[in-house]
């Protein structure tokens, strides 16, 4: 299970080998076997004996900001990076086979859009034009080359993001009156939709960051993303491979009208902000659905999983490189 503490006044200590939450209403007990992570609001606290136990398990303690997006993290020290794998990290980055990389990780995003539209119930007829776009921009893509990232950058994000103006026009239209939402607002949200991506987003980037430390790659060498400052900017280029995990997740609340006015706050400059209510149906909803066990090249496995095992794939590319 994924433990979030988001509760004001909430602790989470170590007691008899177990993790106890104290809360306003009582306390829990949970066994350390249970949890693959403990997340930390705002407002919320840890002990340093259930912390430790924490490392002691290999258990990921991420603490996030209001928008569910990790600003700190403990780990073991086992996780330590290798630093034969940081060395041939860095050569891939400044290499030709990155270029390769990311066109493959953008048209795979590109592909996933496409077909959370197709599982939308939109008319045929009425979906096709964006459809088509989606088909040219991921052919452009495709045909881009060059021996480093910086010679393709400005094209692939001036393709990517027009493929992204499509897929989020497109879902817009087909959302409930009150779900409905004018293109991506990122920090902050302008609409209740957003907001939940966003804070969607967020616990993504913490099990990608996770999974990058724990296969011993520094997440802060990025390849695509390489110019935010301790930043980490390799979680922002792999993230792409998964987003649409998030806004089917999304998606389908807003369908299904689950979230309510009461979920979020809305602040004087009209930004949007997900409270208690929100967060808790978001988390489970997206936890639930990073634990269905799907194939994904041949393997039975929960999307967490294969978040982990991309990572460990990836290293092992890393580390067998070599400049031809």
């Amino acid at each position: 299970m994924e433990l979030v503490l988001n509760t004001f006044g909430t602790l989470l200590v170590k007691e008899n080998n177990a993790f106890v939450i104290l809360h306003k209403d009582g306390k829990q007990r949970i066994m350390p076997d249970k949890i693959k992570s403990i997340s930390v609001s705002k407002g919320a606290r840890i002990s340093s004996d259930a912390a430790l136990m924490a490392i002691e398990h290999e258990i990921d303690v991420l603490f996030v900001d209001n928008t569910g997006k990790p600003v700190g993290r403990l780990w073991s020290v086992k996780y330590g990076s290798v630093s034969t794998i940081r060395r041939k990290q860095l050569d891939f980055t400044l290499s030709g086979a990155a270029v390769d990389w990311i066109i493959k990780i953008i048209i795979h995003k590109i592909d996933n859009q496409a077909a959370l539209l197709l599982s939308l119930d939109i008319e045929e007829k009425s979906l096709q034009p964006a459809m088509n776009k989606l088909t040219d921009y991921k052919r452009k893509i495709a045909q881009l080359t060059g021996e480093v990232i910086s010679e393709i950058g400005a094209s692939l994000r001036g393709w990517e993001g027009a493929a992204s103006k499509i897929y989020f026009e497109t879902i817009a239209s087909f959302l409930p009156e009150e779900s409905k939402f004018e293109g991506r607002s990122k920090h902050p949200a302008t609409d209740p939709f957003n907001c939940l991506l966003n804070y969607g987003y967020g616990i993504l980037y913490g099990k990608i960051e996770g999974a990058l430390i724990k296969a011993g790659i520094d997440p802060y060498v990025g390849i695509f993303h390489r110019d935010d400052y301790n930043r980490p900017v390799l979680v922002f280029d792999i993230i792409e491979r998964y987003r649409v995990w998030i806004d089917f997740v999304v998606v389908n609340l807003a369908i299904q009208r689950v979230i309510t006015e009461d979920c979020f706050s809305v602040k004087d400059d009209g930004s949007y902000w997900l409270e208690a209510l929100g967060k808790r149906i978001l988390i489970q909803s997206v936890n639930d659905y990073m634990d269905e066990v799907v194939n994904i090249g041949g393997l039975e496995r929960s999307r967490s999983n294969h978040i982990v095992i991309y990572a460990q794939k990836l290293a092992t590319t890393f580390m067998n490189f070599s400049e031809k």
